[in-house]
């Protein structure tokens, strides 16, 4: 095996999304330039077409791209969990089945349920609650960057915890990203929250809505590379249309609306 080659091919891929990553940040300058003008004019639209919210931020925030390797788990990290069986698969996805159930008093986050996450399950101070999923009979929690910053809906930073018929935890699956460091190290600024409210606007999203608890910064996954993801700051908005809720996700480089997901789960958000 040549590393030399395959040392040399790595390095041009991280030049080419080097180069990918800074024509994206030039793009999201050209097209999300905030003034308070047109900050004044998507107000008086998004009242005229009936949308409830609070008031938005219009605070610089400042942010970066990330790099992120989906962590392989082995035997010796759950030594010191106890009455659980771990199945770890392929080392990416573990399934825990637990020898008793762990009874819970609702489904909402609680101190007992961050407790037992906390307690058992690996590195479980890195996720946060997320939502109950009541057909699915689940409750996930996502895996966090930092405090109160979400990496989304992505199978590979998400715990899931599986209820019996009773609301009793019985099992759970975990994955992980690991490590998770900036690319470049420099931070740079993302268009605002009432910038991102503008794209779900323009896009059509928010007619006749509500705009449900606060806009919040996370991470989604900009590019995929299997063992390697790059993550990028997206702003997470609660919309909520003829008694349905949707999550709604807005690339907070770009302004590009990524997807919208219907809310089945009661979120931390609300």
């Amino acid at each position: 095996m040549d590393w030399g080659k395959i040392k040399a091919i790595f390095i041009i891929a991280f030049l080419i999304l080097d180069v990918f990553l800074l024509t994206q940040l030039q793009v999201k300058r050209e097209q999300y330039e905030v003034t308070s003008n047109n900050t004044a004019t998507l107000a008086e639209n998004l009242k005229a077409d009936g949308v409830e919210y609070d008031e938005l931020s219009e605070e610089t925030v400042m942010d970066h791209y990330l790099s992120a390797n989906t962590k392989t788990f082995t035997k010796e990290m759950f030594k010191d969990l106890k009455d659980q069986e771990i199945q770890l698969n392929d080392g990416t996805a573990i399934h825990s089945q637990l020898a008793k159930p762990f009874s819970l008093e609702s489904f909402d986050e609680s101190e007992a349920l961050n407790e037992f996450v906390q307690e058992n399950v690996v590195n479980g101070e890195q996720y946060a609650f997320w939502g109950y999923d009541e057909e699915d009979d689940s409750i996930t929690y996502f895996q966090e960057v930092e405090e109160d910053k979400f990496i989304f809906m992505n199978q590979s930073a998400q715990l899931i915890l599986h209820l019996n018929d009773d609301g009793a935890i019985v099992s759970y699956d975990q994955t992980m990203l690991d490590p998770i460091e900036p690319i470049n190290g420099e931070e740079e600024e993302v268009i605002s929250p009432s910038s991102a409210i503008g794209a779900l606007y323009h896009r059509g999203a928010l007619t006749d809505s509500k705009i449900v608890g606060k806009v919040k910064l996370g991470y989604y996954t900009l590019v995929n590379m299997e063992a390697t993801q790059v993550l990028t700051p997206t702003w997470h908005v609660i919309v909520e249309k003829d008694g349905e809720r949707m999550d709604m996700l807005v690339n907070a480089y770009e302004g590009k609306v990524i997807q919208g997901k219907p809310d089945k789960e009661k979120t931390l958000l609300e």
